[in-house]
C-alpha cells in the first residue's frame, strides 16, 4: 500500500472500468456517459494531484489491486478492488488508510447498491434511499464518528 502517485491514474482508471457493470445500470454502462468520464485517466490524474483528494493504491506482484480515494477528507471517494482479488481481505486493509487519514471523523459515502454490504459492515448507515441517475444507482450512506 502507497500513495498514489499521478502515473498510477492509468493504472486506476482501468481498474474502475473494469468494475463498471457493477456500479452501472445498464451493462454496457448506456446513459453513464458522464459517470464514466469522471473515471476517465484523466479525470483520475487530476484527482491524484488535487489538492482535495488523497489516493492510495494497493499493489500485489506489481499489479493494482485495489484503491482507495479520500475527497476533503471525510467523504469516501473510491474504494475499489479488481475483481480477480475480490473476497481477499483488500477492501478492508484499503479502508482501513482512509479511516486512519479520516481521524475519527464522520464519513459519508455514495455507496453502489453492490457494495453497500462491505460499506455497513465498515459502520456505514444509509441516509437515503437509492438514487438513479446519469445511468449509476447510489444509496448515499454515513459512518458516525
Amino acid at each position: 500500500m502507497r500513495k498514489a502517485i499521478r502515473e498510477d491514474a492509468v493504472a486506476i482508471s482501468a481498474l474502475i472500468n473494469e468494475l463498471m457493470p457493477f456500479m452501472t445500470l445498464q451493462p454496457d454502462g448506456a446513459g453513464a456517459e458522464q459517470f464514466m468520464m469522471s473515471m476517465s485517466q484523466g479525470a483520475i490524474e487530476r484527482y491524484v494531484i488535487g489538492e482535495e483528494y488523497q489516493y492510495w493504491t494497493g499493489w500485489l506482484d506489481g499489479d493494482l489491486a485495489g484503491v482507495v480515494a479520500l475527497r476533503h477528507g471525510t467523504h469516501l471517494f473510491h474504494l475499489y478492488v479488481a475483481k480477480r482479488y475480490h473476497g481477499m481481505g483488500l477492501a478492508r486493509q484499503l479502508w482501513e488508510l482512509a479511516r486512519a487519514a479520516a481521524a475519527g471523523q464522520a464519513m459519508t459515502v455514495n455507496a453502489s447498491v453492490y457494495g453497500m454490504p462491505m460499506y455497513e459492515y465498515f459502520g456505514f448507515t444509509a441516509t437515503g434511499a437509492r438514487v438513479e441517475q446519469n445511468g449509476i444507482a447510489y444509496v448515499p450512506m454515513r459512518r458516525a464518528p
